[in-house]
């Protein structure tokens, strides 16, 4: 058994879910389980919400042929559209619909020998800048894409806020005025489908944005994309480890490589079966907090490959085999971002396979 564990609470992601569709009762919902479902587990997570959401959302065509070979029935949106020209097999073969954000992806459609059609979702470049077809040619590639034969109308039409985690962003504001007047000048309607912009921080915080569909991501797992944490989220991980050592350390003895600590008094130091093997980060800050038994204690030294030292005091009764937590319900994420200066989402999808996921039920 690994000692690094993710603990994943299935039941804290259905409530995310429903609290979710609370927020946008009009709107279909996008389940986005990218990334391994940021480090949930994408076909647990997956199985788990397959009769409760409307879609799934993942990066890769991998992913969504994952699913599929799974046995995963949900629609599936690849959001970073198929990459290369042969990917276009696959979606027919494995039912996937695609976001179409480039040129050359519309011309490969157009000479596509298909018979099959697929699903498509025509990116709109509102001002991320990072996807999508800029205003001055969106409409005429538009109509380029829904000539194509192998493509099944309605065209459903996607964009992504750059700000909306800015809770008073005129960006996010402006990227919405664009996306509405496009969707406006489109003249035949019959082509519109589905519409989304609304990823989690659209949907939590800027009602406006919320269409036909929603999208979101980091909030399904309970965590808040703005930050400070979101009460009515629960979070669904628990990073957690074992004490593997106490030892007994005397007042001025440093601990660890580069020897950066020292103990400013005789204490008790716990050795944790973590380190950044495991994708814990290893630059963090002295007194970065873990908990040990539900008991607040720093990190101390470096963070090693393996290991992770922490002062447990002086008076510690803890012994190996005790629980030592990263973050989770009583120490979210959000807070260990701010020690570290790492966002929550890349501080949980940095987790490596080496942790191996454990799904509970409370």
């Amino acid at each position: 058994m690994s000692i690094a564990v993710i603990e994943v609470n299935r039941q804290a992601i259905v409530h995310n879910v429903e609290y979710i569709r609370k927020i946008a009762p009009n709107s279909q919902l996008v389940a986005t389980i990218k990334a391994n479902a940021y480090s949930h587990g994408i076909v647990g997570v997956a199985e788990l919400l397959q009769n409760k959401v409307d879609y799934f959302g993942v990066a890769r065509i991998c992913e969504a042929m994952l699913l599929r070979q799974k046995g995963i029935n949900t629609p599936i949106i690849c959001l970073e559209g198929f990459f290369p020209h042969d990917d276009i097999v696959d979606l027919v073969d494995f039912n996937i619909q695609s976001a179409i954000h480039s040129k050359w992806q519309i011309d490969a459609l157009q000479s596509s020998p298909l018979e099959n059609e697929i699903t498509a979702w025509f990116k709109l470049d509102t001002g991320m800048h990072r996807l999508g077809f800029n205003l001055d040619e969106a409409k005429t590639e538009f109509y380029r894409l829904a000539s194509c034969s192998v493509v099944r109308k309605p065209i459903n039409i996607i964009s992504h806020f750059s700000s909306a985690d800015e809770l008073t962003s005129e960006q996010t504001s402006k990227q919405l005025e664009l996306f509405d007047q496009f969707i406006a000048s489109i003249e035949d309607k019959s082509l519109i489908g589905k519409c989304s912009i609304a990823a989690s921080s659209g949907t939590l915080a800027w009602s406006q944005s919320q269409r036909e569909i929603v999208r979101p991501g980091i909030s399904l797992y309970g965590i808040s994309p703005f930050n400070e944490p979101i009460a009515e989220l629960r979070p669904a991980m628990t990073f957690k480890s074992e004490l593997i050592a106490v030892r007994s350390h005397k007042k001025g003895e440093p601990v660890g490589y580069s020897q950066i600590w020292c103990s400013q008094q005789d204490t008790k130091l716990g050795v944790v079966a973590m380190g950044y093997g495991d994708g814990y980060p290893r630059n963090i800050p002295e007194n970065t907090p873990v908990l040990v038994n539900g008991r607040r204690v720093p990190i101390v030294g470096h963070v090693s490959m393996d290991m992770i030292v922490v002062d447990l005091g002086i008076d510690s009764q803890e012994k190996p085999g005790d629980e030592v937590i990263f973050w989770g319900q009583n120490l979210p994420v959000e807070e260990i971002a701010k020690y570290t200066g790492i966002s929550p989402y890349e501080l949980i999808t940095r987790l490596t396979e080496r942790a191996k996921i454990h799904y509970v039920d409370r």
